[in-house]
């Protein structure tokens, strides 16, 4: 009877313990400020898909521009990506504004693929927001002033999930439709190679 009393207090102390060392994700309900300030620096030249742009800088200008903005703006982290919700936000949004419609499910159709490991102007946060806000040549439209920062912000962290750049406990476990591949967060972390010149890779 003492030793059936003395298991059970074991018992019901080692679940204390194991409940105690359980680490929930911490829930942000409001968002967070934007990180996209001075995101324009990273601009790829006069190009500029949408609408019409500030008049073109000279070539040296815009060269140095593109430099400085890139390298400062590539180490930026997004703070979207340790939030799976956040992240899940990011793959509604993807489909909400018709992503899938360029760039399918990942696997790439009009638009390049996003689950590879080469990346035409980056794959870093930063990289993949310009590329969101300032549309790229041959087909990418700008969204600045379409979309809201932070969305575009969980955008691109959901990018990121395709190619395994999250944590597996934040990039999402399940797709709520046909995939063409495994979960994003079951999938390897692949190298990114490419990116604009002179731009530091992670």
């Amino acid at each position: 009877m003492a030793c059936d009393r003395h298991a059970a207090l074991v018992a019901a102390a080692l679940c204390g313990l194991a409940l105690v060392g359980c680490e929930r994700e911490a829930r942000r309900f409001q968002t967070p400020p934007s990180p996209a300030a001075g995101i324009g620096a990273t601009q790829m030249g006069s190009l500029r898909a949408g609408p019409a742009a500030a008049p073109p800088q000279s070539a040296s200008a815009a060269a140095s521009s593109v430099a400085s903005g890139v390298a400062a703006n590539t180490a930026r982290d997004n703070p979207f990506e340790d939030n799976a919700w956040s992240v899940a936000q990011g793959k509604r949004l993807y489909r909400w504004y018709n992503c899938n419609g360029c760039h399918a499910n990942g696997g790439g159709d009009k638009g390049p693929a996003l689950m590879d490991a080469h990346w035409i102007y980056g794959g870093q946060p930063a990289q993949i927001v310009a590329t969101i806000l300032e549309g790229r040549p041959n087909g990418m439209p700008s969204f600045a002033g379409r979309i809201p920062e932070d969305q575009v912000w969980q955008i691109a962290a959901y990018v990121r999930s395709m190619s395994g750049q999250l944590r597996t406990d934040v990039a999402p476990s399940r797709g709520d439709s046909l995939s063409p591949g495994p979960p994003e967060g079951r999938r390897d972390r692949l190298p990114i190679e490419g990116g604009p010149p002179g731009a530091a890779q992670k």
